[in-house]
């Protein structure tokens, strides 16, 4: 039975999730603020947190900055009232996995988070860093080292869509395979918040000028290595 931590500072709200995810077999750990739910995270740490962004006291943003510093795999879903690609941006980059737009209906939360919940990797096989031209790319880490001995730090979803990249190498990606799969859906939102991890990824990648990503036009993308 998946326990889900919820964080949300609207108690009326924070109630009728509670009980509907009760009702739908998840175990809830409720918190009303980014504060309580840190210290239920540390106590008890969860398959999943759902967590509003703005709250009282640490907002979600916060919240998820010190989630990640403890583990780098647990989902984190963003519920926020803000639409603002920067806004999204930012949650992504802090580690969050996915959000979802105030107001929402209870059948799409859930199902989200079964989307997260079902992209949980199994105990991963031991292997080294991923052969990237100069580089080498350690996804459980969220790190690219040159061969310089530099390295940097990725955040979840830069890591992630990297993956996606490195796994369909010198093969087109399907920019709506991507967003589906990363984002949840395609729509022209997303597809904004795609362009500026693609575009911080190829600067990532700047100093061997042999790993490319190329746009495919009205396709996707595809990454020369």
């Amino acid at each position: 039975m998946p326990t889900v931590l919820l964080v949300e500072d609207e108690a009326a709200l924070g109630l009728i999730v509670k009980d509907s995810l009760e009702m739908r077999g998840f175990t809830v750990q409720y918190a009303a603020d980014g504060e309580e739910g840190l210290r239920l995270f540390r106590q008890q740490p969860p398959d999943i947190v759902v967590a509003d962004v703005m709250m009282p006291r640490m907002d979600g943003f916060t919240l998820a900055e010190h989630i990640r510093a403890q583990s780098p795999a647990v989902p984190i879903l963003f519920l926020t009232a803000r639409s603002q690609t920067a806004d999204v941006v930012r949650g992504f980059e802090l580690g969050g996995n996915d959000y979802l737009k105030k107001p929402f209906s209870m059948d799409e939360l859930i199902v989200r988070i079964k989307a997260q919940l079902s992209r949980l990797p199994a105990a991963p096989a031991a292997q080294g860093p991923l052969p990237l031209g100069r580089y080498r790319f350690d996804y459980p880490k969220q790190k690219l080292y040159l061969d310089d001995g530099r390295a940097e730090d990725l955040s979840n979803r830069e890591a992630e869509l990297l993956k996606c990249l490195y796994d369909q190498r010198n093969q087109v990606l399907a920019r709506t395979a991507v967003l589906r799969e990363l984002w949840g859906d395609d729509s022209f939102f997303n597809g904004r918040s795609l362009d500026v991890f693609i575009t911080r990824l190829r600067r990532y990648l700047k100093d061997d000028p042999q790993v490319q990503i190329l746009n495919i036009r009205g396709i996707g993308y595809k990454l020369i290595v």
